[in-house]
């Protein structure tokens, strides 16, 4: 009995990455690790499962990113993301971005 692989519909290939982030959203700020990444969007795992808003902002803690993405798909403890756009964390952020800021800073971001 022969297994198959799962289809890949993805558009880009895929980047491992293993980052440690900060989920954020209104009234949610949650550990996660960026488990991959493509140009148009990424795969995080949360430490547990809870349902997640449509968008939300990702802090890549090492990178100093706010990254800006829509939900397109949970299964479990992962989540798919479609990127939106991301800035810099250090110095001057936009006000939209200070949640994303203060969770950086809390998490060790310099």
């Amino acid at each position: 009995m022969a297994l198959t692989q799962p289809i890949d519909r993805r558009l880009q290939p895929r980047s491992p990455a293993n980052a440690r982030a900060v989920l954020v959203a209104p009234g949610l700020e949650l550990a996660c690790v960026i488990v991959d990444t493509s140009a148009g969007g990424l795969k995080i795992r949360t430490d547990r499962q809870l349902a997640l808003p449509s968008k939300v902002t990702v802090v890549d803690i090492a990178a100093g990113l706010a990254i800006e993405a829509d939900v397109a798909w949970r299964k479990g403890a992962e989540a798919g993301l479609t990127l939106k756009g991301q800035a810099p964390l250090r110095g001057l952020v936009p006000s939209r971005l200070l949640p994303a800021r203060e969770a950086w800073v809390r998490a060790g971001g310099r």
